[in-house]
């Protein structure tokens, strides 16, 4: 059945909410484990630091933050959300980790949880369901309109690449390196309503394409929309959906922050946006994003050239110092420029491991232990 949109919540420009999926995997041999539903019911937690919730499959856990004003609130409540999750798995002889995919697990083998809406999506989607089980950051920045949810919606549309090769963290599926940086985004492309958004005027466009959608039996609810960013209108955001889950939870708040003072900047310069040539060049550039992350070249359709992603990421980053400033967030966006800098991401950090160890199960162990450190604030860090 059809569900209506609801009224878009005005919300306070620029506060924050991050979620995070994350693996469990077994303390024996690090497969992906199916303990879920057992380890909610019986983990004793005051919500002090946000939400700790099922998603579709036994294997994830999602973890949400409070909104929040600044990123080191964010920040603080991921690191609560952590210890409160580890702890728990500890007592069940689980570990949980970071990373968009799991390496090695075999997706049959997942088992969806108990719930009216992840037994409509399975129904729906057939085996694509246990395929999704895959690890993404969810950011949600506030708007203080509908109309400019939808505008910010396609004004990030550019940047999603970069979004995608900071993040980067799923070099590997079903035992093999993929060659990509991140794999994960692959099963989301197989959803029908992936990928960006068309172009729309404003919350009232938004809500005559989507109730055309409705009429047409494409979509019943706005979470049927698997856009790289899409409008939220029960928390009054945009949610950029396109990172994979990091390995710690401080690059993860830096990827907020990035969220934040790009929001920020956009808003406050309100650049024209030429969105129709920009959707020509989405997919391509996406896929240059994960397949190749820093080393991607990324097609300009205003100048018709290709850019190096890395020379846009860093040029971007210089050009949101003064909003980062306005928002506390400096030190954070740092982080992502020296991880830059150093040229080493998730995915690179993972294939390291992997080129040390031979071994995937002991990536994923040591990928879990490096997860639940009290973090170090340096991206850049390849221990052991």
């Amino acid at each position: 059945m059809s569900q209506p949109i609801a009224d878009f919540k005005q919300s306070q420009p620029l506060t924050l909410g991050v979620e995070l999926e994350l693996q469990l995997v077994s303390g024996r041999d690090f497969d992906l484990t199916r303990g879920a539903t057992d380890l909610l019911a019986s983990m004793d937690y005051d919500g002090r630091f946000g939400e700790i919730k099922l998603e579709i499959t036994e294997s994830m856990i999602e973890i949400s933050t409070l909104p929040q004003t600044l990123v080191d609130g964010i920040a603080a409540d991921l690191v609560g959300l952590r210890q409160a999750l580890v702890n728990q798995c500890a007592r069940n002889h689980i570990a949980v980790c970071g990373g968009g995919t799991h390496p090695f697990h075999r997706w049959a083998e997942r088992r969806i949880c108990p719930g009216d809406r992840f037994d409509e999506i399975y129904h729906r989607y057939g085996y694509l369901a246990k395929q999704f089980t895959v690890f993404g950051q969810h950011i949600h920045v506030g708007c203080s309109s509908g109309d400019d949810a939808i505008w910010l919606t396609q004004a990030l549309g550019p940047y999603v690449p970069v979004f995608i090769a900071l993040s980067a963290s799923s070099p590997f599926v079903d035992g093999e390196d993929t060659f990509f940086q991140s794999a994960r985004l692959n099963a989301v492309s197989a959803f029908p309503l992936s990928g960006q958004c068309p172009e729309l005027r404003d919350w009232e466009d938004f809500m005559e394409h989507f109730s055309f959608l409705q009429a047409c039996g494409i979509a019943r609810s706005i979470k049927d929309l698997y856009w790289d960013i899409r409008p939220k209108p029960e928390f009054g955001t945009v949610e950029i959906r396109v990172c994979d889950t990091p390995l710690t939870v401080e690059r993860a708040a830096a990827l907020a922050a990035l969220a934040q003072a790009l929001v920020r900047h956009l808003l406050r310069t309100r650049p024209v946006l030429d969105t129709p040539r920009h959707l020509h060049v989405a997919r391509y550039n996406k896929f240059q994003a994960c397949r190749y992350g820093y080393e991607a070249q990324l097609s300009d359709p205003i100048g018709r050239r290709q850019v190096p992603l890395r020379q846009v990421a860093s040029e971007l980053l210089a050009a949101l110092a003064e909003d980062a400033r306005a928002l506390g967030c400096s030190g954070w966006l740092e982080l992502l420029d020296a991880s830059l800098a150093s040229d080493l991401s998730d995915a690179k950090w993972l294939r390291r491991r992997q080129a040390i160890r031979r071994n995937l199960n002991d990536v994923v162990r040591e990928t879990a232990m490096r997860f639940g450190k009290s973090g170090s604030m340096n991206l850049a860090e390849d221990p052991g």
